[in-house]
Formats: structure tokens, C-alpha cells, sequence
């Protein structure tokens, strides 16, 4: 219905997906298990990546690599102002201090000369966060962090599936962290996953992940296992469970669908909304293959006579829900006023904040849905332009 309100993002969850969690349920194993480690191996295959880790969240994550990876205090490890708060978090509860690097103009990822720029002798690793599924220059990032002796820990929560010059986001870093949120390309309702080729990162993070306990403490309640246990580092309470696995298994499966029909869309949208001035679409280098977790356009203000926190307004009034990714990091009180940031530090970044929102892209948009998504935009800017 045209009057019905259009959310920004839902999640896709079939039939199998939902009888395989009731299957769990009644198995009467629900927390990390044989499912979450069947998960895990199914995962590592399909990011090309030697060993995965399961999660509670894409955080759990980042913070388990930058320990795994021995960042502490004193330590800097670089990242991007345009990311969710978290990415810039983990790094302050690993007792290191974040330093953020402006953006590329084009894909709105991490700039490597800029990264090259806030190199000092505390540097110890890079955070790339692929934004909106579409993979940073890594080739450039790698190419840093070898030649100054740093760990390169990829925020891939947007980025489930994609690759990179034919190399899939999951096995190019030292250690890549995903996201299964409810809203991403592919969910567990909250879980995550950390990926690597480094099997000391893979050991230390799951030990960390469940208190400290030596790695087959989960098997104590089995029939093979032992009452005994043994705490070998001061851990934490990150693990997937099976429940949110039985889920994350068959989303898997789906993946390269979902991504194809969230492709068909942005197809959809770029018809339509390329040639309009008043509208900046979102670009796809050649080099990668973009999961387009999100579609994100700019407004060209100049055209226009609202600000984009107008636009947003009468696109809701219309029944189009959307979304914002991200305010920046220093725009944040917190890292404002304890880091001594402020605007004009990242003038890339702020130029596309000013003009930024996300569109509605998810699977279960119709066709039909995505032409009154088109329509809305069409007709602010129509009734808005200078």
C-alpha cells in the first residue's frame, strides 16, 4: 500500500532456517556446541580463510583480535572516522588509543595515503572498515602495515561475501571480524564471526572468548568431557551459540542469493537515480566484488533547498523509512572531548556526513517496492530543487 510505511532493512529468514532453530531448541543444546563449530568450519570455507572463530558479535570480534594480536596500552591502531562506534570502542577497551584517517571521495573507505599520514613509532595495526560492502584497498593498506611491521584487523560487518581483486574479505588481513546482526546481508539475529590465517590468533581468541577456559571446556557437559577446567587468561563471556549457529548455518547457504537480488536492486536504483544532479549514487570500484550491505547516496546540496535531515524528514512522511551510516567517530562527545578532535579534522568524512542517508536495500523488497523508494526521492527532490 502507498501509505504503508517502507522500514529501512528486515531480516530474511526462510522456513528451513526457522525449523533448523527449533530443531536446536529441542535438542536440548543451545549455547556453543556442535552446531556453532559446524558453523565455523562451513564459514572459514566460504571466506577462504583457515581458521574461524564464533561470536556474539562482530565487537566481540575486533576486541578479541586487537588482544590476540598483543595491542595495549600505548599502542595506536589507525581506522576511519565513518564507521559505527564500536570499531573505534574495541580499541579503547584494548587499553590502545585510536587515530583516525580520512576517506576516500569514491567508495567512502578508509584513504590509504591518509593512513600513510598518521603513521607514527606507537602504530601497531590498521583497521579497514569495508564500508557498506564494498572492500577498502587492501593491496595499499597491506602494503603499509608490512612495511612498517602492523597487524591489519578488517571491520567486515558490512561485507559477508565480497572479495577483493579475487580474494575473498576474510582472508586477506591478519584477522577480519563479521557481523550477523539482524539487519546485515546475512543474520543470526546478534552473533558474529573472526576470521585468520594465523593460528596463534585463532588459539588466544578462542580461549578469550569463553572466560580464559582451556579451548575444549565446552565439553564438559558431554559425555566425553570433564567437570575439570582450567582458566588460562582472564576472558570474556563472547561466544556464539548454537541456537544463533543452527540460524547461521542456512543463511550461509543463501548468501551469494542474497547478495545477487541486493545487487538487482542497487541496479534498480542507479537506473533510476544516476542522471538526477541533485543525487551522488554510490560507486563499485572494478577491483572488487561490493555485497552492497548498504546504499548509500549524497545529497548535492547546492540543488537543493533542504538540508538532508529535511530530506530524511519528508521521505518518512512519505512512508520511506531510512537510515544514516554513520555520524563519525569525533562528531561523538566522547572521543570529541577525549581525543581533542573537532570538525575540520577530516574534511572528506564531513562533506559526506552533511549529505549522506541510506535508502532501503534488502531482500525482501519487491520490485515494486523499490520503484516507490524511487518515486519518494524523485518527488522531494522535484518539490525541493533549487
Amino acid at each position: 500500500m502507498a501509505n504503508e510505511f517502507l522500514p529501512f532493512a528486515l531480516p530474511d529468514v526462510s522456513d528451513d532456517e526457522i525449523a533448523e532453530v527449533v530443531d536446536t531448541l529441542r535438542s536440548g543444546w543451545l549455547t556453543f556446541g556442535p552446531k556453532s563449530q559446524a558453523f565455523e568450519v562451513e564459514f572459514a570455507k566460504a571466506m577462504g580463510a583457515e581458521h574461524a572463530v564464533g561470536l556474539n558479535s562482530c565487537t566481540a570480534g575486533l576486541h578479541l583480535a586487537l588482544l590476540a594480536a598483543g595491542i595495549g596500552p600505548g599502542d595506536e591502531v589507525i581506522t576511519t572516522p565513518l564507521t559505527f562506534a564500536a570499531t573505534a570502542n574495541v580499541i579503547v577497551h584494548a587499553d590502545a588509543t585510536p587515530v583516525l584517517a580520512d576517506i576516500c571521495a569514491d567508495d567512502m573507505n578508509i584513504d590509504p595515503a591518509s593512513v600513510a599520514a598518521k603513521l607514527t613509532s606507537r602504530t601497531r595495526a590498521i583497521m579497514p572498515v569495508h564500508y557498506a560492502g564494498q572492500p577498502c584497498r587492501m593491496d595499499e593498506l597491506v602494503e603499509i602495515a608490512r612495511a612498517h611491521n602492523l597487524i591489519v584487523i578488517e571491520d567486515a560487518a558490512h561485507a559477508a561475501g565480497a572479495s577483493y581483486k579475487g580474494r575473498p574479505v576474510g582472508s586477506i588481513g591478519d584477522a577480519t571480524a563479521f557481523s550477523f546482526y539482524a539487519i546485515k546481508n546475512m543474520t543470526t539475529g546478534e552473533g558474529g564471526m573472526l576470521t585468520t590465517n594465523n593460528p596463534e590468533i585463532a588459539e588466544k581468541a578462542r580461549m578469550l572468548r569463553k572466560h580464559g577456559l582451556s579451548t575444549d571446556a565446552w565439553k564438559r557437559y558431554t559425555a566425553a568431557g570433564s567437570a575439570h577446567y582450567e582458566v588460562t587468561m582472564p576472558g570474556f563471556n563472547y561466544a556464539m551459540t548454537d541456537v544463533q549457529a543452527a540460524l547461521g548455518r542456512g543463511q550461509l547457504q543463501r548468501l551469494p542469493g542474497f547478495n545477487q537480488r541486493r545487487g538487482e536492486i542497487v541496479a534498480r536504483y542507479d537506473a533510476a537515480l544516476a542522471s538526477m544532479p541533485e543525487i551522488e549514487t554510490p560507486t563499485a570500484r572494478d577491483d572488487v566484488d561490493h555485497v552492497w550491505h548498504l546504499y548509500a547516496v549524497r545529497l548535492n546540496l547546492e540543488t537543493l533547498r533542504i538540508d538532508r535531515d529535511a530530506f530524511v524528514a519528508k521521505l518518512r512522511e512519505l512512508g520511506i523509512g531510512t537510515s544514516l551510516h554513520f555520524i563519525p567517530i569525533h562528531y561523538h562527545a566522547y572521543y570529541r572531548e577525549g581525543f581533542g578532535w573537532k570538525k575540520g579534522d577530516f574534511p572528506v568524512v564531513e562533506d559526506t556526513y552533511d549529505r549522506l542517508i541510506s535508502l532501503p536495500l534488502y531482500t525482501r523488497l519487491t520490485d515494486a517496492d523499490v520503484d516507490r523508494v524511487i518515486a519518494a526521492v524523485q518527488g522531494v527532490v522535484e518539490e525541493n530543487r533549487r
